[in-house]
């Protein structure tokens, strides 16, 4: 029984870990006196979610950019499910106009449907290499995003058919998906418009999604 129980809370946690995305920049067009981004996106991430973002750009010998997001995927009741995380990204090195970037981020989301309610700690870490110009760029992306620590709270249905199960965290980590795609953009001097689009690909290269694909369409505001 408590098989089965594992296969049904793996399973419905395999649709709550999507993949967590840091925002899309243009580090070409990013003046050093514009120190604060403000970002709206919206796309599909296993369902259609909103998502708004800010980052800071420090002053430092390596460009590097802080930032803080929360999303929402669309539905009938707020705040059912959101996540929220906070970290950065880096351009590591430049050569002419390819650029080697970096971002890491921690990341707290809920989820809840009518069998449980799940809390998670976790992280992603993403590569980014790109051709950046001053109005537009292109670049390929390659992430990991990895649950470390997830709380159930399992419903009364649930219970009633699995009465042994537990409520409480669970360790070690979950589970996890890698991703792979390409973003690209368009900017002016204060503004960016970018577009993301790839594949999810769950870590044991078994347990697709039901759409394993992602887009995002988004819109930075660089502010002095």
């Amino acid at each position: 029984m408590m098989k089965t129980v594992l296969l049904i809370s793996t399973f419905i946690f395999s649709l709550f870990v999507g993949k967590t995305y840091s925002q899309t920049l243009n580090w070409e067009s990013l003046n050093k006196n514009q120190k604060h981004i403000l970002n709206i996106n919206a796309g599909w991430e296993h369902s259609f979610v909103y998502e708004l973002a800010y980052g800071y750009h420090l002053k430092t010998k390596l460009p590097i950019v802080v930032e803080a997001s929360f999303s929402l995927p669309s539905g009938e009741t707020v705040l059912d499910d959101f996540k929220t995380k906070i970290g950065g990204q880096l351009n590591l090195y430049q050569l002419n106009h390819f650029r080697f970037n970096a971002a890491l981020h921690g990341i707290y989301r809920r989820y809840e449907n009518p069998l449980v309610t799940l809390q998670n700690f976790g992280a992603d870490a993403t590569a980014i290499v790109g051709y950046y110009k001053l109005r537009w760029f292109v670049a390929g992306e390659f992430g990991f995003d990895k649950a470390i620590a997830t709380h159930f709270k399992n419903s009364a249905i649930y219970k009633d058919v699995y009465p042994n199960v537990k409520d409480g965290w669970y360790e070690p980590a979950t589970g996890g998906n890698f991703n792979y795609g390409i973003q690209a953009g368009y900017s002016f001097r204060r503004s960016d418009l970018t577009l993301r689009l790839g594949k999810v690909i769950t870590q044991d290269f078994k347990t697709k999604p039901m759409v394993p694909l992602y887009f995002q369409l988004g819109y930075n505001l660089k502010l002095e």
